[in-house]
């Protein structure tokens, strides 16, 4: 007899895994590492949101725009384009050049200066200077709408002292170099009169003589207006208007080169001024019409002003705003005063501020004005002064991204090289220059940009709200216009409807091989089009889908009536009609142009519709939308199932629910038991049992009554009365036999005479066990409310929060409810008997008939096989078990993996847990609600489609060597299912039908929805998805089929290798790698093993997961709600890279909480309002990862920003950046005649350094703070250094003072004792003599 050892076990175990080959145990050589990843921003593109700044350099001809979240954009040539961020994010009030020094100075609203340097191809910050006291009072700004001490800047040129006035009506002087604060201070009470009364109010304008540097012009809000002479320290002329009303406020200043002065006020007049009278010597009013009475009528603001002259001897004084109050539809102009000529040039938008381009740069010369730079709202604006009308110069940058509101982006890195020059001929042919525009160059030329050679074409693609979808040139870093698709062309409005964005893009889907485009609209509808180079005149074929009416759980009533439709059936007609007559859907608004029977329409070139799925009956939004060209599908899905279309024969193949993909034929009539659907705390409790359980299904006639609730209605007892009403539907007792034939399916049913269990439910209750033990109506009084245990918790808790008597009450309820729940469910052991775990060898019979009552007459407790549960048992096994229910099958179907974090062996809870685990929303241990319906609590257990992909993939374990057309489904509950596609032949594929199975079940299951799902060969490289060759239809007639690598870097070699034979016939082929909001899973197939896990996340969600090829190989991305990176490698997910990128809030103006103000109450009660339990789907439609390791997302509404993860793109970024600063020559200052000269004319200098230097004295410390720089370590070394030997010097002379005051102290000492001994001599000399001996 052998001897029995663990080594010898062990050695059996060894030799029975090796015995079975599997291609998993191949090692796979992964090349990424973390040293190849570097987070970084690349290029920003589009129109700065909310702009509040601009400044021109005249001789480096840049621009600079700030914008109200503290960004600066510095624009010049073509590819000149950088942006920087402050670090606090407050709005740039203010920008001021140092002119052709590749410096500027910026103002916030937090009181700071800050100076950066372009030098180098990004700019950086130097230091800064935060004001403390300059504040006099707390309003709002007329145009940022922010706080600010800081209200205006002045900076000479060629000067390094800047002028800054402030709300508090002072002037101070900073030295651009140092950053320090000069003693010398105009304060506003030494500038006003010493009779005024008040105070003048900020200083609105500060600006100097261009013939006497030292007069400086100082306006104030009030209508004070102050030249004060640097020199004398004092006032040298005040002035005013003297009307004493609203209208006298001064909204700007300006000086013509003469030393003339001009002035706006806020009723809309001009004054100029001569500096010898307190009054104006002229005052004009450019747009108001003398009324009846003879006064003129009432005009808005002059906001901006400047005064120009030319050589010519032509004055132009520029201005916004003063137009009259009435003209309603001309309230955004600026206006040029040409002499006695007056033009207005009407703005789209309003006005933010403008700027004069002059050849000159010196305020005491002919400035030559040559163009005008309008900063809108929404749009930047150059005017060609010198061209008659004043034409506007064609804009080159990507300025109208948000001509209608971006509602989705696609991301197409190393697309193929021929798009790119398709895209634009075509675009070219719609894209006319339009007319009007001016024949000069761009005028803001500034930098130098050398296109880098790029080996890849990238393209972006943007959905608008007006259903545009426009294509973009993103190579090498620049961004340009290649075609505009508008959807509108393609329907035809009704009339009678209204409603906001109909056309909106929600998803687009572009196969770039085959070009190929899909484009989901908010209603469900879906267009196909084709692209083709020429114009054509065809009919737009047009698919009805049906309506979907099994998948929306009912809202407004908990009770469940019978009559109910097929998923393909047409069951909600009457809703459908009703609906249609209110004319509340937008399918009842859009009808198709050219449509069959109407002679078709003509196509220009381009992006063809080629086919419109019109969606039926209420709104279905599609959340995801898939193409494969070769298999001729199209799918797309939402929250109430997913359709699937058949391009090639015009014709919906599926139109299911979710709960129906879990049915083995679901095109077969289906019986009311057989209807499943994944249950949340089913799903949480048993994740080794993850078998999908009944649920309650409503009735279509109830879908369309489904609203979300309003919050000023929001009852939180009544809500809970309507939990309650919904799980005793789906908990409680039947009553009798009928009401389960035309009821909803149970989880689990007590009568113990009409009985009936899902026999795919994954849990048993407590109840259920004991339901033979108890009578019906003992039983009965148990359940009759499963909210008992909690209800008075609730009300009590409502009410306290009414009365507003304690702030803990969210604390104490929670902490209530669960010492409650804890103590109902002690005792109570659910044993773990799923049928998930019910070996095929091991499994019992099923008894015909079995004795439902005893001799006396009491119910009997059905036949149990309670088995221990094996913790080192396979997935494959099952426990024992009898149903208890008779007659009904038991329908073996694919075993599930589950493929969430393994949990130690634990008892099932009883209802109270699972109703414990929906109230706590934060938790989110499985499945986030990324609905923005109110009722979340109400609505967790609805299943929806958020992830397809067509994969030709081994599904099946039985059949390990056929590669099936397969089409994967990812719900929202984190199920992955499967439909099996059988094509017909290629010659028969516009005649025969396309046949799709479902599963039956899902193959796989984690926590959280499902994001991404990608595809690996044995040897973990991405296999290419199949698509047919794009041909142009008057060239080539024939299909092809091929495979390409686009969505990775490799070549396009075979990505399968032959059949195997023999023993390798087992072996994994593939790899599926499935991303959740909460996990990442690599999955071996056919054998349905998971090989690798990573578990993301554990209490926070992943945003957007994407799997994309770098450095030919592939890694899995991630995006965080925490606004971390994070980067996997595959197949091993061993993690790469987990770093800080972008806050999650910065992305929140796309969720419909900022939008809307709403708020989740479930997040109410708990005291939270997070981000978390927003609509983030949004945002996700707007973050995008692409191959090479490129990304972007929409940073503002008008602005796309660029992303890299790659390292080696980051050392080669520097040179794909252009240059912002290049050596110029500063352009001469104006000569003086000889008669100027004679006569005292001409501009007189200044020496700043001496008026504003260490002979001003010393500033007060508490006036402002300087801050060192943050970039540059080498710049603070330096500045540190400098200080500490300032310092020493300081010590040293105080020293030496010191030493000089002893020194001085003796000397006086001295003398004193010396004068001492003199006086005391004196006294002795004539102490005894007489006043007659003197």
């Amino acid at each position: 007899m052998k001897k029995f050892t663990f080594k010898g076990v062990l050695d059996g175990f060894r030799s029975s895994v090796q015995a079975a080959p599997r291609g998993t145990e191949q090692e796979i050589q992964e090349t990424l590492r973390p040293d190849h990843f570097q987070i970084k921003k690349t290029f920003r593109h589009g129109f700065p949101f909310s702009p509040t700044a601009l400044a021109w350099d005249p001789v480096q001809k840049l621009l600079a725009v700030g914008d109200k979240g503290g960004n600066l954009r510095l624009l010049g040539g073509p590819g000149v384009d950088a942006h920087v961020r402050h670090e606090a994010g407050e709005a740039v009030l203010h920008v001021k050049f140092l002119i052709n020094e590749g410096a500027l100075v910026t103002a916030t609203a937090d009181d700071q200066l800050h100076l950066w340097t372009f030098r180098q191809k990004i700019a950086q910050r130097v230091q800064s200077l935060k004001f403390q006291r300059e504040r006099y009072y707390i309003k709002l700004s007329r145009q940022t709408k922010e706080l600010k001490g800081i209200t205006c800047l002045h900076l000479p040129l060629q000067s390094k002292w800047i002028h800054v006035g402030t709300e508090r009506g002072n002037v101070h002087v900073v030295n651009i170099e140092t950053f320090a604060l000069s003693g010398y201070v105009i304060n506003w009470n030494k500038a006003i009169e010493v009779t005024r009364p008040n105070h003048p109010g900020a200083v609105v304008d500060v600006s100097e003589n261009p013939l006497d540097a030292s007069k400086l012009v100082i306006a104030y809000e009030s209508g004070l207006v102050v030249v004060w002479d640097l020199r004398a320290r004092a006032a040298e002329w005040r002035g005013s208007l003297g009307t004493s009303g609203p209208g006298e406020a001064v909204r700007a200043a300006a000086w013509q080169h003469d030393a003339k002065l001009m002035t706006a006020h806020a009723d809309g007049a001009l004054a100029t001024w001569s500096m010898r009278s307190p009054r104006p010597t002229s005052l004009s009013y450019p747009h108001a019409k003398a009324n009846k009475d003879g006064k003129p009528e009432p005009c808005k603001p002059i906001l901006r002003l400047e005064w120009k002259t030319s050589r010519t001897g032509e004055s132009l004084v520029i201005f916004s705003g003063g137009l009259p109050t009435d003209k309603a539809g001309r309230t955004h102009s600026i206006t040029v005063l040409n002499g006695k000529s007056t033009t207005v040039l009407e703005m789209e938008h309003s006005v933010v501020d403008f700027v004069t381009l002059c050849e000159s740069p010196h305020a005491a010369d002919y400035q030559e004005p040559y163009a005008i730079v309008v900063l809108l709202q929404n749009d930047l604006v150059v005017i060609d002064l010198l061209t008659p009308g004043y034409p506007c110069f064609e804009n080159p940058y990507p300025m109208d991204i948000h001509e209608s509101p971006v509602t989705c982006c696609c991301y197409f890195a190393d697309c193929p090289s021929d798009l790119i020059p398709a895209f634009y001929s075509v675009g070219r042919q719609g894209n006319k220059k339009a007319a009007g525009f001016s024949e000069k160059l761009w005028p803001i030329n500034g930098g130098e940009w050398a296109p880098a050679s790029c080996s890849y074409s990238e393209i972006i693609l943007t959905g608008h709200a007006d259903g545009s979808v426009k294509f973009w040139d993103a190579s090498a870093g620049t961004l340009q216009i290649l075609y505009k698709l508008k959807c509108s062309k393609v329907f035809e409005r009704r009339g009678g409807y209204e409603e906001e964005s109909p056309l909106a893009v929600q998803q687009a889907a572009l196969c770039a091989e085959s070009r190929r485009l899909c484009v989901a609209l908010p209603h469900g509808h879906v267009v196909l089009f084709k692209f083709r180079k020429a114009e054509v005149h065809a009919e737009t074929h047009v698919v009805e889908v049906p309506v979907i009416t099994d998948a929306v759980e009912e809202e407004t009533s908990p009770e469940v009536e019978s009559g109910r439709s097929t998923s393909l059936g047409r069951g909600a007609e009457s809703v459908e009609g009703e609906g249609r007559r209110s004319g509340s859907w937008a399918g009842s608004a859009l009808r198709v142009r050219g449509c069959a029977g109407t002679g078709g329409a003509r196509r220009a070139p381009g992006f063809q519709a080629a086919l419109v799925a019109l969606q039926h009956g209420p709104p279905h939004p599609v959340t995801a939308l898939t193409l494969n060209s070769s298999y001729g599908l199209m799918a797309w899905g939402g929250e109430r199932g997913v359709v699937v279309l058949d391009v090639w024969r015009r014709c919906v193949v599926a139109a299911l629910p979710a709960h129906a993909l879990y049915l083995p034929h679901p095109e077969a009539p289906l019986a009311r038991h057989e209807r499943r659907s994944p249950e949340l705390d089913q799903l949480e409790e048993s994740p080794a049992s993850p078998e999908p359980a009944e649920e309650a299904l409503p009735d279509p006639k109830l879908d369309t009554r489904r609203k979300s609730t309003p919050w000023k209605n929001f009852n939180l007892k009544r809500q809970i009365s309507k939990v309650d009403l919904k799980l005793k539907a789906a908990f409680g007792p039947q009553e009798n036999e009928e009401t389960i034939e035309k009821g909803n399916s149970q989880f689990y049913c007590e009568t113990a005479a009409t009985a009936e269990v899902a026999p795919e439910s994954t849990t048993d209750s407590p109840e259920a066990d004991d339901a033979g033990e108890r009578r019906p109506d003992d039983d009965k009084s148990q359940l009759s409310s499963p909210l008992r245990v909690c209800s008075d918790v609730f009300e009590r808790m409502h009410r306290e929060l009414q009365e507003k008597r304690a702030t803990d009450v969210y604390d104490r309820m929670h902490k209530e409810l669960q010492e409650r729940w804890q103590d109902k469910e002690r005792g109570e052991i659910t044993p773990d008997i799923s049928p998930s775990r019910i070996g095929d060898d091991e499994k019992a019979t099923r008894p015909d008939n079995l004795p439902l009552f005893d001799e006396d007459g009491k119910p009997l407790r059905p036949p149990r096989s309670k088995a221990k549960r094996k913790e080192d048992s396979t997935k494959d096994q099952r426990d024992q078990r009898l149903l208890s229910v008779p007659n009904i099958k038991y329908n073996k179907q694919e075993s599930v993996k589950d493929l969430r974090k393994k949990q130690a062996t634990q008892q099932s809870q009883s209802f109270a847990g699972n109703l414990m685990r929906r109230f706590n929303k934060l938790d989110s241990s499985f499945s986030r609600s990324r609905s923005s319906s109110m009722s979340s609590l109400e609505n967790i257990s609805q299943e929806g489609i958020q992830c397809l992909a067509f994969a030709d993939s081994y599904t099946k374990r039985s059949d390990p060597t056929t590669l099936l057309p397969t089409l994967w489904i990812g719900t929202t509950l984190g199920s992955v299912l499967t439909m099996m596609i059988s094509l017909p032949e290629a010659d028969l594929r516009h005649t025969q039908p396309v046949v799709i199975s479902t599963s039956g079940g899902p193959i796989f299951r984690l926590k959280g929805s499902i994001l991404a799902m990608s595809f690996l060969d044995c040897n973990g490289a991405l296999i290419p998805y199949s698509y047919e060759s794009w041909k142009d239809d008057s060239k080539d007639g024939r299909e092809r089929r091929e495979r390409t690598p686009t969505k990775q870097s490799s070549s396009g070699s075979s990505h399968m290798s032959p059949p195997p034979s023999g023993a390798e016939a087992a072996a994994d082929r593939q790899f599926v790698v499935i991303a959740s909001e909460k996990q990442a899973r690599v999955v071996a197939l056919p054998s349905q093993n998971c090989v690798y896990r990573q578990q993301i996340v554990d209490t926070d969600f992943v945003v957007k997961s994407e799997i994309v090829s770098l450095k030919d190989s592939v890694c899995l991305v991630n995006y965080l709600s925490t606004g971390h990176l994070a980067a996997y490698s595959l197949p091993s997910l061993r993690p790469l890279v987990h770093t800080d990128f972008l806050p999650l809030s910065e992305l929140s103006f796309q969720t419909q909480s900022k939008q809307r103000g709403i708020v989740d109450p479930m997040l109410s009660i708990w005291g939270q309002q997070l981000i978390v339990n927003e609509d983030t789907d949004q945002i996700a439609k707007t973050f995008c990862f692409s191959n090479r390791g490129h990304g972007l997302y929409l940073a503002s509404p008008t602005e796309i920003q660029k992303f890299t993860i790659d390292a080696e793109f980051c050392q080669q970024l520097n040179e794909m950046i252009g240059e912002l600063f290049l050596p110029r020559d500063m352009p001469e200052p104006p000569k003086e005649s000889f008669f100027r000269g004679l006569f005292g004319g001409g501009s007189r200098p200044l020496d700043r350094e001496e008026l504003f230097g260490e002979s001003s004295g010393k500033p007060s410390r508490s006036v402002a703070k300087h801050i060192p720089g943050v970039e540059g370590a080498g710049q603070r070394v330096a500045a540190a250094t400098s200080e500490v030997a300032r310092a020493h010097q300081m010590v040293v002379e105080r020293g030496d003072k010191l030493s000089q005051l002893e020194d001085r102290a003796e000397r006086m000492h001295s003398q004193a004792s010396e004068f001492s001994s003199s006086a005391h001599q004196l006294m002795l000399k004539y102490k005894d003599k007489k006043w007659y001996q003197l």
